[in-house]
C-alpha cells in the first residue's frame, strides 16, 4: 500500500471512530490507571462482560495506592466471576511494584512497564499509547482480523509464528501522531464491523482498502488453525457439614484459580464413581473422613483449555483434624458466610441448590426435634 493511500486510510478509520465508536467508561478518562484496569480486564472478556466489574472495581480501589495496598482477597473477591484470576493477581502485584518502584507513577518508558507483572506486548502497547500517545500498535483478535482481511493474509491468526507478522502489519499501518486513537479505531472496527461472521462491509470505512472485499474473498479470512478437540474431566465435589457448618479451603497463590475458596474435591479415577472418588479426594485433601448423605447436582463448567463435569455431593463429617496436602488454608463457615470469600464460577453455580438443601435438611431436623419436645 502506497504512503498516500495509507494516510487517507488512517483518516477514513480515525473519522469514522470518532462519530461511531462505542459509549465505554474507560474512554472518557486519561487517567493511565482506569486505562491499565479496562485494558487488564478486557483481556479475552466480552466488553459487556467487563463492564459492571470495571466500575466496582473502581468503586473499591479507585486509584493505584488504594490497590497495592488492597488485601488479595479483597482483590479476588472484587474480581470473582470475571475468570482468568492470574490477572487480578498481576495487576496486584504490579500496582505494588508501581507504588514501591516508581513512586506510584505509572512507567511511560515501554521497558519499565513491559517488566511489570502480567504486562504483556498487547497490555503494554494499549496503555502506553492510550494513556500517553506512545507509537505503539496493538494488536488482538480484533486487529488480526481486520488486518488478515485487509491485506489477505494467509498466516492463521492463531498460529504463535505469525504473530510478528501481524504486529509489523499493525506497526506499518499505524497512525504515530495519534496512536491511541488510532489503535482504538482498529479494534473498535474489529468489534463492532469487521465480525467473525457476517460482517458488516457496506458500514466499513476501509471498504476501498480491503482486498478480501474487492476480490470477495470476505469469508476466508482470517485463516485458522484447527484446535484439538477441548478435554472433559469428570470431578466429584463434597460439601461437608460439621455441626451447621462446611469446610472450605483456598488453593495456591500460583496457578488456576490462584487464591480462590472452594469446597474440597478432585478429579475420578478410572472406574471410580464419583460418591467414592468424592470420599476419597476429602480424605487425601483435608484428611476428614465423611458420610455421603445426598447427591445435590451435577456442574458442567468450561475454562480455556478444557472442560468440567462436576457431581456435587452433601455430606456429613465423621472423624478426623484437619490436614492439608494440597490447599494453603481452610476455614469452617457457615453457609451464609460464603459470600464473604472469592470462589470460582464453578462454585456458584450450585449454591442456590446447597442452600436449598440445607434449609430442607435442617429444618426437618428440627422439626423431628421439636416434636420429641412436645
Amino acid at each position: 500500500m502506497k504512503p498516500k493511500e495509507i494516510h487517507a486510510l488512517r483518516k477514513a478509520l480515525i473519522d469514522w471512530y470518532l462519530v461511531n465508536q462505542r459509549d465505554l467508561p474507560w474512554r472518557k478518562v486519561t487517567d493511565p490507571y482506569p486505562i491499565w484496569v479496562s485494558e487488564v480486564m478486557l483481556q479475552q472478556t466480552q466488553v459487556a462482560t467487563v463492564l459492571p466489574y470495571y466500575h466496582e472495581f473502581l468503586k473499591r480501589f479507585p486509584n493505584l495506592q488504594k490497590l497495592a495496598r488492597a488485601n488479595f482477597q479483597q482483590v479476588l473477591k472484587a474480581w470473582e466471576g470475571l475468570g482468568y484470576y492470574a490477572r487480578a493477581r498481576n495487576l496486584h502485584k504490579a500496582a505494588g511494584v508501581v507504588l514501591n518502584q516508581h513512586l506510584g507513577n505509572i512507567p511511560q518508558s515501554r521497558p519499565d512497564f513491559r517488566k511489570l507483572p502480567g504486562v504483556g506486548d498487547y497490555i503494554a502497547a494499549a496503555v502506553l499509547s492510550i494513556a500517553f500517545s506512545k507509537p505503539y500498535s496493538v494488536v488482538d483478535g480484533n486487529v488480526k482480523r481486520v488486518l488478515s482481511r485487509l491485506f489477505i493474509m494467509d498466516e492463521p491468526v492463531n498460529q504463535s509464528s505469525a504473530k510478528k507478522i501481524y504486529q509489523q502489519a499493525a506497526a506499518d499501518l499505524l497512525d504515530t501522531q495519534k496512536p491511541g486513537t488510532f489503535n482504538q479505531a482498529l479494534m473498535e472496527l474489529g468489534a463492532i464491523v469487521c465480525k467473525p461472521r457476517n460482517p458488516l462491509c457496506p458500514a466499513c470505512p476501509v471498504q476501498t482498502w480491503c482486498l478480501a472485499y474487492q476480490r470477495d474473498r470476505i469469508s476466508e479470512f482470517p485463516r485458522k488453525l484447527k484446535k484439538k478437540a477441548t478435554p472433559q474431566y469428570p470431578i466429584a465435589v463434597g460439601v461437608v457439614f460439621k455441626n451447621s457448618r462446611v469446610i472450605i479451603t483456598r488453593r495456591k497463590p500460583e496457578g488456576l484459580l490462584g487464591g480462590l475458596w472452594e469446597f474440597p474435591g478432585g478429579k475420578i479415577k478410572k472406574n471410580e464413581t464419583a460418591k467414592a472418588a468424592c470420599i476419597r479426594e476429602i480424605k487425601e485433601e483435608v484428611n476428614l473422613a465423611v458420610k455421603v448423605d445426598s447427591h445435590l447436582c451435577m456442574v458442567k463448567h468450561a475454562y480455556t483449555h478444557f472442560k468440567i463435569q462436576m457431581d456435587v455431593f452433601c455430606c456429613s463429617y465423621i472423624s478426623g483434624r484437619v490436614k492439608l496436602t494440597g490447599p494453603v488454608d481452610h476455614r469452617w463457615i457457615r453457609l451464609n458466610q460464603l459470600d464473604d470469600y472469592p470462589l470460582p464460577k464453578a462454585n456458584h453455580k450450585f449454591l442456590a441448590k446447597l442452600r436449598q438443601w440445607k434449609d430442607k435438611e435442617f429444618g426437618s431436623v428440627k422439626a423431628e426435634v421439636g416434636k420429641e419436645r412436645r
